[in-house]
C-alpha cells in the first residue's frame, strides 16, 4: 500500500480558504521597495548549491535552463533565481494561486528590470494541464504541507519535471514536527479560543492578546526563539499560528514518502538546513561539544537512523529543506581529481582556512563554527591545511595535488591522489556538511 502522509486522507479540501488567506495576507510579507537596495536570498536556490547536489557539478545554467517556482508567493525564490540567471537564456516560471502575491512579486521584478520571469496565476494542482513542462529544477517551498493531499501536489510537480537523459530535480521545504511542537500546541489553543470566529482581523487580535498573556511555562514561549513569523506583521502571525491547513513531517516520514521507503517515490534526498547544512542531521555534529563514548558507533549506523536520531537530539529543526533527485549520482563526487573545490556562503579564503585547520600541527582539533553553532573535533590530516591553502575556486583537486607533489619533490615520499583524498576527507566532509565547501566540474564553466 502506498505511503500516505499524515492526514493526507482528510475529506475536506481547504484550498479555497488557503487561497483567501494569501489574497488578504500575501506571504511572505514584503515591501517591494526594499529591492532597490537588498536582494533576498533563499537557501536552496543558490545556483552553486543546486549544481553541486542536483547536477553533479556539471550544470552551466546557460543552455535553455528552465526553473519553476511552484507556490512562489511574493517572489523571494523567483527573484533570487532570476537575478542569478540574468544575462542567460534561462527562464523562471513563477506560479501562485494568489493574485495579490503575484502582484508584489511582479513589482519586485519591475524594480530590478528582470525580464526572465513568466507569471502564472493558478494552483500547482493544475500544473499537468497548463502546458508548461518540462523543467530542469522546481522549487516548492512551504507549499505541500498546506495541501489537503500533499502527495497529489507532489505528483503534479513530478508531472512537469524533466525525465530524459538529464532528469530534473526538486528543491523542497516542508515543516518539521519536532521543532514546531509549541506551534501546534498554540494552533490548537487558538482554535479553541477563537471558536466559530471567521473574521481574520479579530482572530489576529485574539492571538496577539493571548501571546501577551501566556505564562512562562507555555511550550510556544519556551521555544519562541525558534520562530519569527509572528513578529513579521499580521501575515506572518496568521501563517504561523492561525493557518487553516498545516501539517508537518519527521525526517523518517519524508524518506518514507519521497524516498526509498515502502511505497515511496524513490528519490534521493539531500537535506540542508539554512546556514547549518547537514549538521543538524548528523549525531556526531549535534553532540560534538561533549560527545558520548558511543558516538563512533552512532556514526556507523545507516544514514536514515542517524538523521532520525539527530532530529530528536537537536530539537530545533523547524523546517526540512532538501533536494530530491532521481539518484545519489547527481551529487558532485568527492574523490575525482577533475573537480574544482570552492568555498561558499562565507568570505572564506584558502589562507584563512589553512590557518584554522593548521593550528594543531596535524592533530585533531576543535572547530567552532559561529554561523551554524557547530562545535566538534576535526582531524585535519597531514595535508589538510596545505590543501585548503591552495583552494581558490579555479584549481581542480588534480592541480592542487600536483602542486603539493611539486613542493615535496625533494622528499622521499610523494603521496598519490588516493592518499591525499583520504587524508583530506575529514576536512572536506566537515566543511561540505556545513555547505562551506562545494564542488564544480570544469564542464559547468563552458
Amino acid at each position: 500500500m502506498p505511503f500516505v502522509p499524515p492526514e493526507a486522507a482528510m475529506p475536506d479540501n481547504y484550498l479555497p480558504e488557503v487561497r483567501h488567506q494569501y489574497e488578504a495576507l500575501p506571504y511572505p510579507p514584503c515591501d517591494p521597495q526594499d529591492d532597490h537596495h537588498r536582494l533576498a536570498q533563499t537557501w536552496l536556490e543558490d545556483l552553486p548549491m543546486i549544481n553541486h547536489y542536483c547536477f553533479a557539478g556539471k550544470q552551466s545554467f546557460r543552455q535553455g535552463f528552465r526553473a519553476l517556482v511552484a507556490g512562489g508567493g511574493t517572489g523571494d525564490a523567483s527573484i533570487f533565481l532570476a537575478e542569478q540567471l540574468r544575462g542567460t537564456n534561462a527562464q523562471v516560471v513563477h506560479l501562485d494561486m494568489s493574485a495579490a502575491s503575484i502582484a508584489l512579486a511582479q513589482e519586485r521584478a519591475r524594480i530590478r528590470s528582470l525580464t526572465n520571469i513568466s507569471w502564472v496565476h493558478d494552483s500547482l494542482l493544475n500544473l499537468p494541464g497548463l502546458g508548461l513542462a518540462p523543467f530542469d529544477y522546481i522549487n516548492c517551498s512551504g507549499v505541500l504541507h498546506h495541501l489537503a493531499d500533499p502527495d497529489l501536489g507532489l505528483r503534479a510537480l513530478l508531472g512537469v519535471l524533466r525525465t530524459d537523459e538529464q532528469p530534473g530535480s526538486l528543491g523542497l521545504m516542508v515543516y518539521a514536527s519536532t521543532g514546531r511542537t509549541g506551534v501546534y500546541q498554540m494552533q490548537s489553543l487558538l482554535r479553541m479560543v477563537n471558536g466559530t470566529e471567521t473574521d481574520a482581523q479579530r482572530k489576529i487580535s485574539t492571538a496577539r492578546a493571548l501571546l501577551a498573556s501566556l505564562p512562562p511555562g507555555n511550550w510556544f514561549l519556551r521555544g519562541e526563539d525558534l520562530h519569527h513569523d509572528h513578529r513579521m506583521g499580521d501575515a506572518g502571525l496568521y501563517d504561523l499560528l492561525l493557518h487553516s491547513q498545516d501539517r508537518s513531517y519527521s525526517v523518517g516520514e519524508l524518506i518514507d514518502w519521497l524516498g526509498d521507503g515502502p511505497g515511496g517515490h524513490g528519490f534521493h534526498l539531500s537535506f540542508s538546513d539554512v546556514q547549518r547544512g547537514r549538521a543538524p542531521y548528523q549525531p556526531h555534529m549535534v553532540l560534538g561539544r561533549q560527545p558520548p563514548p558511543f558516538i563512533e558507533a552512532l556514526r556507523r549506523l545507516p544514514q536514515r537512523q542517524q538523521y532520525e536520531m539527530a532530529e530528536l537530539m537537536i530539537g530545533d529543526i523547524i523546517t526540512h529543506s532538501f533536494y530530491a533527485t532521481r539518484h545519489a549520482g547527481t551529487i558532485a563526487p568527492y574523490g575525482d581529481p577533475a573537480y574544482i573545490p570552492f568555498f561558499f556562503h562565507e568570505p572564506l579564503t584558502g589562507d584563512v582556512a589553512a590557518q584554522v585547520f593548521g593550528s594543531s600541527g596535524g592533530q585533531p582539533f576543535r572547530l567552532s563554527h559561529q554561523h551554524s553553532g557547530v562545535s566538534l573535533m576535526v582531524n585535519p590530516g597531514q595535508y589538510g591545511a596545505r590543501i585548503l591553502r591552495l583552494i581558490d575556486g579555479e584549481r581542480s583537486f588534480g592541480e592542487i595535488f600536483a602542486q603539493l607533489r611539486a613542493e615535496d619533490a625533494a622528499s622521499a615520499v610523494i603521496a598519490d591522489d588516493a592518499t591525499l583524498f583520504a587524508d583530506f576527507k575529514d576536512c572536506y566532509d566537515t566543511l561540505n556538511a556545513l555547505e562551506r565547501l562545494l564542488l564544480k566540474h570544469p564542464q559547468s564553466l563552458a
